[in-house]
């Protein structure tokens, strides 16, 4: 940090600016104002703070112009909640109790809708003080309007009358915890000033520390949100200095950091999901453009996590065989691309269909998102082959052979064996994909199909969304043999980010997906490795630290930090699917 004040001479300030250097690496901090007397405005030792750690900070003046509160955050690489006032019960759904101090409506509003903003887009979050409570309140938490007269146990003094650079009462740092790792200690000696604290402690958090009477003093969200916060001020300890202080703002930086990284190879990257079940979603009235709570794929969570395109599949289950059932199978897939068709007209400013690789690129220089067509399971094909060229003029890239049970193409991972692998049909099937240059998927085919594809086609070929078996023992995976046979052929393996595909024990996390990433990097080499989340494929199974389009980027981040180059990164999520693609289709 370099926080010098020059003479008052015009010739030595100009001389200074002209001889410092750029550094375009810092993150861009922003710091949520205070609001008094009708005045933003905000204790300078958060500035200080944020400065010595490493970073630029931005003041965030109070206002609730929620555009321009969403086009300032999306600039940020991270948002550091402040102190202040009480917050008003109501956002609690509780009355207010007599001790409630001074409420403002336009700070509560304006925090909370900074840490929408944010958690939507995955921005790493520092709450200190009120800000440890907002948080708390935001994520679905409960506060203490007032822990003296609501807190059933005897009480420290936590509004203290000594200066908020020194310490009142010690803290208890929880073991195990992200604070501890940043601490490296067990106890703590912090400053107070508070009468509101956390009382229920948000789902998806976790406390990290707390006082000796019990007031939960600081909590974590990672690694479902790169979100944690403290109730003291360590800003007024740190510029004193205090070494331990510091350590919070650094860890901070540091994320922020990451993060600034992750969405520079977004920029730079074409962001792939080769594998998406959205259009299950397309009921009477959908529209794609629009958020919805229970879709993991829309516009909105693909601009928030800056994705580019998504492999939409027209999903059939496995039903009859019979002529009738056939026929209905291939005409239900043409509705499902009918439907998406319709979504994209709706929503032509800001999504287009892309039949190949310079189509992606043309939609996003033009700052649209692209969704590719594709087929889970070519029970869509019936048994004849003509319904390929059909397919294939309607702009399919790939074809998913079977899903969860045998058909006429071949044999699937569950379900009896009918084919020994692929069935003579299937044979003319394979051959008619390579000539027409439609992507052969063995996502969900048995071990003998995946053989047989192997060997017969001429192509490379994909597993749009399967994991490694050799991490999670399931039938879906692949193991590790078929993952060096489909390398070998120029072939990718997309991990998929169902959960029951990436670990048998219950709540795996992002860090398993990343564990499964990289255990095919090891075997194969980054050249063959993407990810195909299948969201939307199932409604109950989120993986926690990546839930949905919104939080791809966070695989990103976990990525970069186990060492991942940006040159890796391009590849995986999507130069080496897009170099299937272009080589398949010409």
């Amino acid at each position: 940090m370099n926080n010098i004040v020059y003479p008052a001479k015009l010739d030595t300030l100009y001389r200074a600016i002209d001889h410092r250097q750029s550094q375009h690496d810092l993150p861009l901090i922003g710091i949520s104002a205070n609001f008094e007397n009708g005045n933003s405005c905000i204790e300078h030792s958060y500035v200080i703070s944020i400065l010595q750690a490493g970073a630029i900070p931005v003041l965030l003046p109070v206002h609730n112009d929620i555009e321009t509160l969403r086009k300032t955050i999306e600039t940020l690489d991270g948002l550091m909640l402040t102190g202040g006032g009480d917050i008003n019960p109501l956002y609690g759904n509780e009355e207010p109790l007599p001790p409630l101090g001074s409420i403002d409506a336009a700070r509560d509003q304006f925090d909370f809708t900074l840490v929408k903003l944010a958690a939507d887009r995955q921005i790493p979050i520092f709450g200190i003080c009120r800000g440890h409570q907002i948080i708390n309140m935001a994520f679905g938490g409960t506060n203490y309007q007032d822990i003296y007269s609501q807190h059933e146990q005897q009480l420290l003094k936590h509004s203290q009358s000594i200066s908020r650079e020194f310490g009142s009462h010690t803290v208890n740092v929880v073991n195990n915890t992200v604070l501890h790792s940043v601490l490296g200690t067990d106890s703590l000696i912090v400053n107070s000033y508070h009468h509101q604290a956390v009382k229920d402690v948000a789902p998806g958090f976790r406390v990290s520390a707390t006082s000796p009477d019990g007031i939960v003093e600081a909590m974590e969200g990672m690694p479902g949100h790169r979100v944690f916060s403290v109730q003291w001020h360590p800003e007024k300890m740190a510029v004193r200095p205090d070494e331990q202080m510091m350590k919070l703002f650094h860890y901070f930086v540091d994320e922020a950091t990451l993060f600034k990284k992750a969405k520079e190879i977004h920029r730079n990257s074409l962001i792939v999901d080769s594998h998406c079940d959205t259009p299950m979603k397309f009921t009477e009235g959908f529209n794609f453009g629009e958020r919805h709570e229970d879709v993991k794929v829309d516009l909105p969570k693909m601009q928030e996590g800056r994705e580019d395109a998504v492999f939409m599949v027209a999903y059939l289950h496995q039903d009859a065989r019979d002529d009738e059932s056939l026929q209905a199978a291939t005409q239900k897939a043409v509705d499902i691309f009918y439907q998406i068709s319709e979504q994209v007209k709706l929503n032509e400013s800001q999504v287009g269909i892309a039949y190949n690789v310079d189509d992606l690129i043309y939609l996003k220089n033009a700052g649209k998102k692209a969704i590719f067509l594709a087929i889970e399971n070519g029970y869509a094909i019936g048994k004849d082959l003509n319904n390929l060229s059909m397919f294939k003029d309607m702009g399919i890239t790939y074809i998913t052979l079977c899903h969860n049970g045998s058909n006429d193409i071949c044999d699937s991972a569950k379900g009896e064996p009918e084919h020994d692998g692929l069935s003579p049909f299937g044979r003319e099937v394979v051959k008619e994909m390579n000539r027409l240059g439609i992507i052969i998927d063995i996502s969900h085919t048995s071990a003998k199909t995946v053989q047989d594809v192997l060997e017969l086609s001429t192509a490379p070929i994909i597993a749009s969304h399967s994991s490694a078996r050799a991490l999670c023992d399931h039938p879906r995976n692949l193991t590790d043999d078929q993952i060096r046979a489909i390398a070998a052929k120029g072939g990718v393996v997309q991990v998929c980010l169902y959960n029951w595909f990436l670990s048998k024990q219950p709540n795996p996390t992002i860090l398993d997906a990343v564990a499964h990433i990289n255990h095919i990097v090891r075997l194969v080499g980054i050249d063959h490795v993407g990810i195909g989340t299948d969201f939307d494929g199932d409604d109950t199974e989120k993986l926690t630290g990546c839930r949905a389009a919104n939080e791809v980027i966070n695989l990103t981040v976990e990525l970069l930090r186990q060492g991942y180059t940006a040159e890796e990164l391009h590849k995986l999520w999507g130069d080496n699917l897009l170099r299937v693609l272009n080589t398949v289709q010409n």
